[in-house]
C-alpha cells in the first residue's frame, strides 16, 4: 500500500547501489547540508565503510537531482531490541516543506517494520528546531539525551 502512495505522489523513493562512486557522489550535494565538515572525497569514502558494516542510502529524486535523502542502518542493543538507526535525514533547504522528509520517515519505518525491527531510533543536533518539528509530527518522541566525547 505505502509504496503505491510514494508512485502517485511521485515521490519515488530509491535506495543508493552504495558500492558505485558515482551514485555516492550524487548524493553528496544534499549531504553536504548536514555534513558540511565532509568532502565529496571524504564523504564517499566513509559511505562505503559504513555499507560495509550495514549502512544504507535511500533518497527522492526531482528532476533528476537527489532532493533527500535518509542513511540508516539496522543494529541490536541491550536497551531497545533490534533498532533502524537513522543515521542521517536531509532535505535540500531549497526543497523544504515539499513532504520529502516525512515521505522518508514513514518509508524509514516501514522498511524498520519490514526487516523485523521493535524501535526506530535517531540522534539529532539540539539546533535543529525544523527537524525536532518534523520528528515530533511523525511520531517520534524525545527520549534520551546523547552524550559525547572527542577521542582524537
Amino acid at each position: 500500500m505505502w509504496k503505491d502512495q510514494w508512485e502517485e505522489e511521485q515521490m519515488q523513493i530509491r535506495i543508493l547501489d552504495t558500492k558505485n562512486d558515482s551514485d555516492i557522489r550524487r548524493c553528496f550535494r544534499v549531504f553536504a547540508h548536514l555534513r558540511p565538515h565532509l568532502d565529496e572525497t571524504e564523504f564517499v569514502r566513509r559511505v562505503k565503510v559504513q555499507a560495509a558494516e550495514g549502512y544504507n542510502i535511500a533518497y527522492i529524486e526531482s528532476g533528476e537531482q537527489v532532493v533527500a535523502a535518509a542513511g540508516y542502518r539496522v543494529n541490536h542493543f541491550l536497551a531497545w531490541g533490534k533498532v533502524l538507526y537513522l543515521d542521517d535525514l536531509i532535505t535540500d533547504p531549497e526543497k523544504k516543506k515539499a513532504g520529502y522528509g516525512s515521505a522518508l520517515l514513514e518509508w524509514v519505518a516501514q522498511k524498520g517494520k519490514e526487516l523485523g525491527c521493535d524501535e526506530l531510533h535517531l540522534d539529532t543536533g539540539h539546533q535543529r528546531h525544523d527537524a525536532h518539528r518534523l520528528y515530533l509530527k511523525n511520531g517520534l518522541n524525545l527520549t534520551s539525551h546523547h552524550l559525547s566525547k572527542k577521542l582524537k
